[in-house]
């Protein structure tokens, strides 16, 4: 097959963007919210400093080790703005996790060439570890930059460090088995000859760090974050390692070499590479050291072993199966419960809105009973034939009141001179009004608008009397006025009410103390008005 090869440095590579992500991946341009202030791409793992701008984490830990007093660059922009919250420091700054949620839901796309795939950020290095298009250079060090999907073709073919293909490797061990079988050794050179020869064949290495799978070919060397990232991205090369050496385990090696060679134990215990297999041994030296021993167990039985062991990883991946339906259930019924408490939120939200208008409208009918019943009172007291009777309770309270100017007098409830005619009513001073404050009880007489004024003669010409009523039946105190036809007391209401008219020097206050009056009883006392409607 054809591969596609491109030289270093012509293209981006995976996970090459150890700062922030390119906006280029993004499908609309981001807002500069969302980009870090020192490396202007968009904002990866996004903390938010003291002074309130955001950087990259890698990009604020490098500031604050490459500088012993490091600067918002933002804030430097404008010198007024810099405070000492502008000085950055890994463990003043804080992660800003709404950003951060909305960045990992941008819409972006792939850059390398021919792939199609979309998503959002917060799945774009998982596709970058997958990704068929991606430039990867080959993890044995032969230097070529290939597209991952091309990788296992050039370790077959191509890679002239990839020391695990040996075409003879196979070719020997089928020999091993013929020329055993007839009691013959068909290698002509010694195996740790050969060894020798090629312990020094090899280079020393480097002083970094070996992969892991160095032992069953693998050459990359790095730092310790470098083969890390290697051992991570490069598990289908060294599955393509681990392959030979299990085929060659399960169609060739008798019990006996596994025994031999640390595979398994005389028990039947699980298999395990040999430990000359991590002193860097090849697998052909390996498949020549198994060719020289004879087993007591039979190849079947080991290839009955891996198969029951294949076996019970089928069990194991069908219980994964099983587990896997289970979790799409309980994703099933969990995402119906959230969809049935959203709705039952719903629902109370709209009980609680309807609550509140009842609410309202309680409020609104209390307040018309209120004044029902307000409306009651009055009709109670309302007389219709021209004489009312008024009782005025807790005297001493209200005398108080009037005296201290917070309720300066006293309005009576309404009352007729009779069923259709004219509406009256009292009003007292107290503590005095005019001529009498201070020292005399005022009285006075208010005309108001009635119901049935426009069938009425105007002005009002009927004779008013005030009575004090002597709760002993002995000396009421009484005044009496006729109205003033040319004053506007006694005229057509305009309004609600007209201007009271009256007596100011009713009666002397010195009447009502409770020692020595019987005007005042149970801190109560009663004014009569009696209006003459036969004049």
């Amino acid at each position: 097959m054809a591969q596609t090869r491109i030289s270093p440095g012509s293209a981006p590579h995976e996970n090459e963007f150890v700062l922030g992500y390119p906006t280029s991946i993004c499908d609309h341009e981001p807002g500069t919210k969302y980009l870090c202030c020192k490396c202007k791409l968009v904002l990866k793992m996004a903390l938010q400093t003291l002074c309130g701008h955001r950087y990259c984490s890698s990009c604020l830990a490098w500031m604050v080790r490459s500088c012993e007093s490091p600067i918002c660059p933002r804030c430097e922009e404008e010198p007024s703005s810099v405070t000492a919250d502008s000085y950055l420091a890994e463990d003043k700054a804080f992660s800003d996790a709404a950003i951060n949620k909305e960045i990992s839901e941008l819409g972006v796309h792939c850059l390398m060439t021919g792939c199609k795939w979309s998503g959002v950020l917060r799945e774009y290095e998982d596709h970058q570890a997958v990704c068929d298009f991606a430039l990867i250079r080959c993890h044995t060090g032969c230097g070529e930059t290939i597209q991952r999907r091309f990788l296992a073709d050039h370790l077959q073919s191509d890679c002239p460090n990839n020391s695990v293909r040996c075409p003879s490797v196979s070719e020997r061990i089928s020999r091993h088995q013929s020329e055993n079988n007839n009691g013959e050794n068909i290698f002509s050179e010694d195996p740790r000859s050969q060894k020798s020869d090629q312990s020094k064949d090899k280079t020393p290495p480097p002083a970094s760090t070996h992969c892991r799978f160095a032992a069953l070919g693998c050459s990359y060397r790095g730092s310790r974050a470098q083969v890390r990232d290697h051992e991570m991205s490069a598990v289908a090369l060294h599955m393509s390692l681990v392959l030979p050496v299990l085929l060659q385990v399960r169609s060739s090696v008798s019990a006996s070499a596994l025994v031999t060679n640390g595979f398994c134990d005389r028990n039947g215990a699980d298999w395990k590479l040999s430990p000359s297999v991590y002193n860097g041994e090849s697998v052909q030296e390996i498949a020549t050291d198994f060719g020289h021993h004879n087993g007591d167990v039979s190849g079947s039985d080991l290839i009955s072993r891996i198969c029951a062991l294949e076996t019970r990883i089928q069990v194991a991946e069908n219980i994964i199966m099983v587990m896997n339906r289970e979790i799409d259930s309980s994703s099933a019924k969990l995402t119906s419960a959230l969809e049935q408490i959203k709705q039952e939120q719903c629902t109370v939200r709209a009980c609680e809105a309807k609550i509140a208008d009842l609410r309202c409208t309680i409020a609104k009918k209390d307040i018309e009973m209120n004044d029902l019943h307000v409306q009651m009172a009055n009709l109670e007291q309302t007389s219709y034939d021209g004489i009312f009777l008024w009782k005025i309770s807790d005297l001493t309270r209200k005398c108080q009141d009037a005296s201290t100017g917070r309720t300066v007098s006293l309005y009576s409830p309404a009352f007729y001179t009779a069923r259709y005619g004219y509406k009256v009513s009292l009003r007292v001073y107290l503590n005095g009004d005019g001529a009498g404050r201070g020292t005399h009880i005022s009285l006075f007489f208010t005309i108001m608008r009635g119901e049935y004024d426009a069938l009425l003669s105007w002005p009002f010409k009927h004779k008013v009397t005030f009575m004090l009523l002597d709760q002993s039946n002995r000396e009421h105190i009484i005044d009496a006025f006729r109205p003033d036809t040319m004053s506007i007391s006694f005229q057509r209401p305009v309004s609600d009410i007209n201007i009271a008219s009256g007596c100011p020097l009713f009666c002397p206050l010195s009447k009502l103390q409770p020692a020595r009056s019987s005007y005042v009883r149970d801190d109560t006392m009663f004014i009569r008005c009696i209006i003459d409607t036969s004049t």
